[in-house]
Parts: C-alpha cells; structure tokens; sequence
C-alpha cells in the first residue's frame, strides 16, 4: 500500500512538471472609452473631465456614464504599477457621493494644487481619495493606488 502511495506521488509529481500550467494573473482587458466620453460631454450639466497624456502603461478597464443618476461619470484605471484609480463625478450631494466614490474615506485637513485645482486629501477608507468640488459638480480621484499616483491622474485630467 505504501509502494503504490508513493508511486501515485511519483506520477502526480512528472504530471504536474510536464504538462503546462500559467501562474500569472489574468491578462487586463483595455476598453475604449471615446464613445461614452463624448456622449457625456454632450449630456452632462457639467464638463466632464478625462485624462490625456498619461504613460502608455495606464489601461482603461471600466467606463459608465449615467444621466438618470445625478450625471455619474466613471472611469477605471489599472496604473502602470498594478494598481486602481478610477475618475468619478456627480451632481449628487457630495457628502454621500465622495462616500461612495471612496468607499468610506474621511477628509483630511491636507488639500493639493494640481493642475490649477485645489484638491482634499481623503484616507481612511477602501480607497484613498482627492477630491475637488467645483465646475457643477465633485469629481473623486480615488483607489488603491498611492497619493502620488492619484495626483497623476488628477494632473491628467482636462475637460472639453
């Protein structure tokens, strides 16, 4: 019984180094998000912000414009160092909105210039978070990602 144990092992072991197997993630799926853009800039009650010039190695990964809900714009990122930042902005009250948008962040007293805009650190949450109120509505800069690398996306973004 030990003997064909062992050899049961022996077998599983030339399996498992012969047939080929992947241990890297899922490969990121990029979406193109022109077309949503261009139909919320048409349709929103405020300038509706997206990046431009950011480094080859930022992929869309989600995009969503809803006009029946407070002209909520969104849009996923997977950063260049394998982490998430998404865009928001709404019309909703913004007290409930940066709620969601960070996923229970606080403000903090630390605001930041970028890109002419003043911008409050938020932390503390699932994500961490800027957020700059102004324009007809809050746009959340928010996600696992690091100060520095929200700030990027924040920089990037420019309206139309």
């Amino acid at each position: 019984m030990i003997l064909s144990l062992g050899l049961i092992g022996l077998m599983a072991g030339v399996i498992y180094l012969f047939i080929p197997h992947d241990d890297s993630g899922p490969e990121i799926k990029k979406v193109d998000y022109r077309v949503e853009l261009l139909t919320a800039r048409r349709a929103a009650s405020y300038p509706v912000a997206a990046p431009e010039g950011l480094s080859a190695g930022w992929k869309a990964t989600s995009v969503r414009y809803q006009g029946d809900n407070f002209d909520t714009w969104h849009l996923g990122f997977h950063a260049p160092d394998g982490e998430y930042v998404q865009v928001e902005q709404s019309t909703q009250k913004p007290s409930t909105f940066i709620d969601d948008a960070s996923q229970g962040a606080k403000a903090t007293k630390t605001t930041q210039e970028i890109g002419g805009r003043t911008w409050t650190r938020y932390t503390g949450g699932r994500y961490d978070a800027l957020v700059h109120q102004g324009d007809g509505a809050t746009t959340v800069v928010a996600g696992t990602g690091t100060i520095g690398r929200l700030a990027e996306m924040a920089g990037a973004l420019k309206t139309a």
